[in-house]
């Protein structure tokens, strides 16, 4: 058989070319982003949204990203053990929920880039340096405005405008707790509220402190952000009503067990943008060029219910500013 030049071109081209497109495809790269969560409510309205924004950016679980999840579900003695399985994996970028959590990730590594979904107070908590410039390998974003504290005591005050001495449930460990404690000394000052800190650390302590609180005729009561108080939000709301108080918690998720009334940043909200942070690391940028942000969303939620049992009438200054009302 006669092959001229031009059948030899292509022969010679076909046999060149043929083991190139007998390769397979080389498969995308799958990152392994770690989450640690303390649990509670924080959590559970938060993990969802952030799932669901990390899909409309384009990611794929199981074929270009893969969700590693420890939950702690309010155990904090459980984080550092879970905090170092994230790290041993090792995840490329680990989200984490409550400042506890941070602490115990933050001493299981200095390297893997962390983002912050929900943490109080980083920069007086010394996770980070400042806002503006993070520095190390943490960045995303701070649940709490500076002022936040303060509008808790005014809230309370326009509830309850009889109450003269507010109870604070808080875990003096926790640095944040500690800050928060000062803006509400302050705002009660000018309000002219006496308040006092409770220490509950167990579920058994939680009762002994609303029994202790019963004897003291507390006007109205603040609980702060804590995984304990979190899981046990159910147990918290009946007591407060049990022993006619007015409270208050930051996330919408208390007043849905029964709490009279939340005032904080949305939760998916910056679970959302948390994920966008994820995003730009895994893009490669470093955490300490990227800054920490605040919330820009907040949620005032009421519980009608709770306000009839404690014999509240709800003013309309409060009520035109709700965002939820649960009757």
């Amino acid at each position: 058989m006669k092959i001229t030049r031009a059948g030899l071109t292509v022969v010679i081209a076909l046999a060149v070319c043929a083991p190139l497109a007998a390769q397979p495809q080389q498969a995308p790269k799958l990152f392994r982003v770690g989450v640690l969560a303390a649990g509670g409510p924080n959590f559970e309205a938060g993990f969802g949204p952030f799932r669901q924004r990390l899909q409309e950016l384009g990611y794929v679980e199981g074929r270009t990203i893969s969700l590693v999840v420890r939950n702690a579900e309010g155990r904090a003695e459980r984080l550092a053990e879970l905090a170092g399985e994230l790290v041993r994996l090792p995840a490329d970028v680990i989200v984490v929920q409550a400042n506890q959590a941070l602490s115990a990730l933050q001493k299981a590594t200095q390297t893997i880039p962390i983002v912050m979904a929900t943490v109080a107070d980083p920069v007086g908590s010394g996770f980070i340096v400042s806002l503006a410039k993070p520095g190390g390998n943490i960045t995303g974003l701070a649940n709490m405005s500076d002022d936040l504290s303060a509008k808790w005591v005014e809230l309370l005050k326009e509830m309850a405008p009889k109450a003269t001495r507010l109870a604070v449930l808080w875990d003096s460990r926790v640095a944040a707790h500690q800050v928060m404690w000062r803006e509400i000394q302050r705002a009660s000052r000018d309000l002219k509220v006496t308040p006092r800190a409770w220490e509950a650390r167990t579920p058994e302590e939680i009762e002994r402190v609303f029994t202790a609180i019963g004897t003291e005729a507390m006007g109205a009561l603040i609980i702060l952000p804590h995984p304990l108080f979190n899981v046990n939000r159910r147990q918290i709301s009946e007591l407060a009503i049990k022993h006619r108080l007015p409270a208050l918690y930051p996330f919408r998720e208390f007043v849905e067990a029964g709490c009279l009334m939340a005032y904080g940043p949305s939760l998916a909200d910056l679970w959302i943008r948390s994920a966008d942070y994820v995003d730009k690391i895994l893009k490669g940028a470093k955490p300490m060029d990227l800054p920490v942000a605040q919330p820009t969303r907040f949620v005032l939620s009421l519980n009608l219910k709770t306000a009839k049992a404690l014999g509240l009438a709800v003013p309309p200054s409060v009520m035109v500013r709700a965002t939820e009302i649960i009757e």
